[in-house]
């Protein structure tokens, strides 16, 4: 499965990594983790991971995002990790190389690199790099299997989530051979401090059903600046706040930006993707996103959304 991309890996002696914007734990964990891996592998290429800012997820990596210059590009080879479409990778610049790569989980929507490895069975972007490293021989070092292991929890919500399966726990049972702590990963991914609580409290008092029990919270720009946090933290931070509550399968939070919406859809139980990828977006069956351009279109969102739970209410 891996072969075409081992081939440009080894013909390349610069190697980029890109992966989507407001990046998450498996995005930063797979970009760091391949990143640690070719370094070991091939130390006498040049590895690059760049970006925008890691935000909550710093603590993977060092959280250091390189600083290349355009030229960097000439001749190399820009792998995108962890992305179902074009308009999410973060740094553009990709398109300078000379040839591109994809590695990917989200549910297949359309070509973007000249070599691509897409498979929605994985649980994680992570997931699929520890494959690729253990199938083609790479070399899983300590920092690498610290990043993918970080990446596998959060995708697979500390291995709760129906995409959990026999060869995640399989592939995690090989990182943990490595030699690093777990615990530091948990405290750094799950420490919260007494006013983000309090921020929850509050998004959780925000929330509001539809007639069909979907659950959805929408917040405005006025509101995200007045509680003084990020839109990532509002969106992205805030949607499983909704998580775990009996008679609710869909939940979705509605956060205003400067260019759109942002709908963060999630799902206990039917497939959510189609409706994101109707409005634009995509991801996977129970955790997709899109970003839609006013509140009409938002609100005929949550309609379609309440349409599939009265659906599956039948």
């Amino acid at each position: 499965m891996f072969e075409a991309i081992l081939r440009e890996i080894q013909s390349h002696d610069t190697i980029i990594l890109h992966r989507h914007s407001r990046p998450d734990g498996d995005a930063l964990g797979s970009q760091f983790g391949l990143k640690y891996i070719l370094q070991a592998s091939y130390p006498h290429k040049a590895i690059y991971a760049v970006g925008d800012d890691p935000g909550n997820y710093r603590f993977i990596g060092g959280g250091v995002m390189d600083e290349i210059p355009d030229s960097a590009y000439e001749g190399a080879l820009a792998i995108i990790l962890d992305t179902g479409s074009p308009v999410l990778i973060s740094d553009d610049r990709y398109r300078l190389a000379a040839r591109t790569a994809r590695i990917d989980h989200h549910i297949f929507s359309g070509k973007i690199a000249d070599v691509e490895v897409v498979d929605s069975t994985f649980e994680s972007c992570c997931g699929l790099i520890t494959e690729m490293a253990i199938e083609s021989g790479l070399v899983l070092n300590a920092a690498a299997a610290k990043a993918l292991y970080t990446g596998m929890v959060t995708d697979s919500g500390r291995f709760r989530y129906d995409g959990t399966s026999a060869r995640t726990h399989r592939l995690a049972s090989r990182l943990r051979e490595e030699d690093f702590d777990p615990s530091e990963i948990y405290r750094d991914l799950y420490a919260d401090d007494y006013e983000n609580k309090k921020r929850k409290a509050q998004f959780l008092l925000k929330v509001q059903f539809t007639e069909n029990r979907v659950a959805y919270i929408y917040t405005t720009k006025e509101e995200v600046a007045e509680l003084g946090i990020s839109v990532f933290s509002a969106s992205r931070g805030m949607v499983n706040t909704m998580a775990d509550i009996r008679g609710t399968d869909i939940w979705v939070n509605f956060t205003e930006d400067v260019d759109g919406i942002l709908c963060e859809i999630r799902s206990g139980g039917p497939n959510i993707n189609p409706i994101a990828v109707k409005y634009g977006g995509g991801g996977h069956a129970k955790a997709s996103g899109a970003t839609v351009p006013d509140y009409e279109t938002a609100m005929a969102m949550l309609k379609d959304l309440d349409d599939m739970a009265k659906g599956e209410a039948k």
